[in-house]
This record gives structure tokens, sequence and C-alpha cells, in this order.
């Protein structure tokens, strides 16, 4: 295949708003060799190895334990590479490539002793097996913001790591699954949940880890928060979620790190400068949106690779309870509001999950490229129509509830 069919960065925005990223089109297994090498470049010689989402809050986490093992990075050789990749406005986006290549060169000059393995929910338990393929005996392990599926999910590699591992310390703060938390307390690990409408996961690490922390790691957990819970009080938050989607995970750490919410100078820069195609990609999502009724709630539902905070953010303003922003890759974001807290139902019905106000998932409908095509070309139609009926059957149990209250209560609801 021509490289430059998948160079999405060559495309208007508006067709490539519609299509996915040049890695949607990569072999899975090419990713999994690549997976696997980069583990084990980072875990071998490690002293602790931590498996994070590789989202603000998860990465927040990550600077947290750095520091309370004295194993941060020094920050200034990525603030120099950063600078290096900060182009006038008139210039167009880099190359995802030319990026990748400029940040692996400014991560080669230093490892940390704590080593980083990013990872995402439907692939945690591969994570954990390659780390427990190449853990050093003896090193301690720590999983941050990230929660299993099910107990088989994970539960091989636990049993894999109790061997190597001296230890396993777990922080999160999604909806658990009770018999899930009860497996994995019952093979070793230190499994610390907290209450995912009150705390962010970089809260719980900041108070389960024995360390009399700085106040900017303090403060760094507060903005977290504020935008992990899609609170929207602190301008910071955005600024960080940003730059984690857009940086390296090491990058995002080393500087969390040293300045804590309040990103130096160059990393604002960038960040402004990234933000004038986000703001076109998010436009587009938002002008595709269609509103429809279900039981009580309205429902926005829109496609498109954009950024679905503030998509869903100005579907609300447009009257929606809930947001529906589905992806060319296939998965969707699911966006609650006051008087929408059961995200986290609508997309366990599809093969996802997550939080009352936030969740995501992806509808297991794929089968070939065809179908691929039809998402492309249709803008999500069938995965819209799946992601519509579990919010029908959820608004059904929600009606069945208030039901069966109202009789526990005497009143009659047909009146």
């Amino acid at each position: 295949m021509d490289d430059s069919l998948i160079d999405t960065d060559a495309l208007s925005l508006s067709r490539k708003s519609r299509l996915p990223g040049k890695g949607f089109f990569y072999p899975d297994s090419l990713d999994e060799e690549y997976a696997d090498e980069r583990t084990r470049e980072a875990v071998e010689g490690a002293d602790a190895v931590i498996v994070a989402d590789a989202d603000a809050d998860g990465l927040g986490s990550v600077a947290l334990i750095r520091e309370a093992r004295d194993a941060a990075l020094d920050v200034a050789p990525f603030e120099t590479d950063l600078a290096a990749r900060v182009r006038d406005e008139d210039d167009p986006v880099p190359d995802a490539a030319e990026e990748a290549e400029e940040t692996e060169a400014a991560e080669e000059a230093e490892e940390s002793p704590v080593a980083l393995v990013a990872a995402g929910p439907h692939s945690l338990g591969e994570a954990l097996d390659r780390v427990a393929a190449y853990l050093e005996p003896g090193a301690d392990v720590y999983v941050c913001d990230l929660c299993p599926d099910s107990t088989e999910a994970v539960a091989a590699a636990l049993e894999s790591l109790a061997s190597p591992a001296a230890s396993v310390r777990w922080f999160d703060h999604h909806q658990w699954d009770d018999e899930v938390a009860a497996a994995v307390r019952e093979a070793g690990v230190d499994l610390v949940v907290g209450d995912s409408e009150e705390e962010c996961t970089t809260d719980v690490a900041l108070r389960s880890l024995d360390y009399d922390f700085d106040e900017r790691f303090t403060e760094l957990a507060r903005v977290t928060r504020d935008h992990d819970l899609w609170l929207n009080e602190d301008p910071r938050s955005k600024d960080l979620a940003d730059y984690a989607y857009w940086s390296s995970p090491e990058e995002y750490v080393a500087v969390v790190g040293a300045y804590g919410a309040d990103l130096p100078g160059a990393v604002t820069e960038y960040i402004d400068y990234r933000r004038v195609e986000k703001e076109h990609l998010i436009e587009r999502a938002v002008d595709r949106a269609e509103f429809t009724q279900v039981g009580e709630w309205t429902v926005g539902v829109t496609y498109g690779r954009c950024s679905q905070n503030e998509v869903a953010d100005a579907l609300r303003e447009q009257g929606a309870d809930a947001s529906v922003v589905v992806k060319p890759a296939g998965s969707a974001s699911l966006r609650g509001s006051e008087t929408f807290e059961r995200c986290h139902e609508v997309a366990g019905l599809v093969n996802g999950g997550g939080h009352p106000k936030a969740a995501g998932c992806k509808p297991d409908i794929y089968d070939d490229m065809l179908d691929y095509a039809h998402h492309w070309t249709t803008e999500g139609a069938t995965t819209k129509r799946v992601i519509l009926a579990a919010f029908e059957r959820v608004a059904e149990q929600a009606e069945a509830e208030a039901e069966a209250e109202a009789d526990d209560e005497g009143i009659d609801t047909e009146r």
C-alpha cells in the first residue's frame, strides 16, 4: 500500500476528521512486536515498573511514584526537544513520525530506574504478561488508572508476577466489579480503589504512597481531578489533558514532575500551536451532531476524529443530557451530565465501561475491512444505532426502577 494513502496529515481537515490515524492501519502483529521490544527495553534492569493508562491521570500517578522513589528524569532534554518542535503558526502540523523520532531522541538521553509501560483497558492483560516476562526478581510493580473487564483478563498475568515481583500495588478510581476486586486482592495485590465521583487515580496515589510530597504534587492531583472527573473548574486541567495526549508519556511525566500543573512557557506555546487544528476538528464534529430523545433524556450523537470532552461540552450547551462521540477507529466516547449519570451502564452493554459521567466502548461489530469502510462512509451509522439501542435498554431499566420505587412508596404512577 502506498504510504500516502494512510498519511492523514496530508488530508484536508474535513477528510481527516472522518478517517482514523495512521496507526490504525498497522497490523496488530506489528504493534505486538513493537510493544514487546519496548517493554523489554524498559523493564530489564529496572528497580520498579509502572503499568499505567497514558492519559493525564495515569501519567500523573507515574510522576508521583517516581518522585517518591527518587527516580524522576531530568526535564531539561525534554524542554529542549519541545522547543524545537514548535513551529510558526503558518507551518503545517508536524508529521507524527517526525515528532516521535524527536521525542525518542530526548528519551534516550536517560532512563529511569522506575520503568513506565503504557497500556489501555483492553491491553492490560497483555501488558502485564510482558512485564512478567522481563521483570527483574525483587522489583516492585505498580498498576495505575486501569480497571480489568474481568478476572480472566488479568488472572494469568498476576500469577506470573507473583514470583518475581517483590510487591504489586494497584491504584485506581474506576467502577470495579466486587468479584474482580476480590480476585485481584487474593492474588496478593495491594489494591486501592478511590471513589470515582470524588477522586482521580493521581489522588489515590497521593494518599497511598508513604512520602511527604511537595505542594506542586498536591496541586497536580487537584487539577488532574478537575479534568478526569469532568468538573472543568480550572482552565489548567484542559492543558494537562491536551499535553498528555500530544506528548510522549515520558515527556509528560518528566514535565509535570518538575513543574506540577503550572506548565512552563515552552509547553503552553506548543499546546496553543496544536489547538488550532484541534478546534477545527471539534467544530466539524459539533456540526455533524444529531439529537434524539431516549426515555427522559436527550442524547446528542456525532462522529469524527476530535476531542470528545469539548464536543460533549458543546452538545450539552445545546440541550444534550448525554453525548456520544463515535470515532473513525470504531470506538465511542460517552459523556453524561448532572441529568445523566449512567454512562458506564450504557458502555457496559456494548463492550466497554467507565464512570457514571464518562465512559468508552467499542461495539463488537467489525468483522472485516468492508465493515470499517461502511463505518467511515456512513459516519458510524451502525455504531450509533447499536449504542442508541443500549441507551434504550438503560432507559427501560431506569423506568422500571422508578416504578418499583414508586410502588414501594405507595404512589400510583398511572394517576
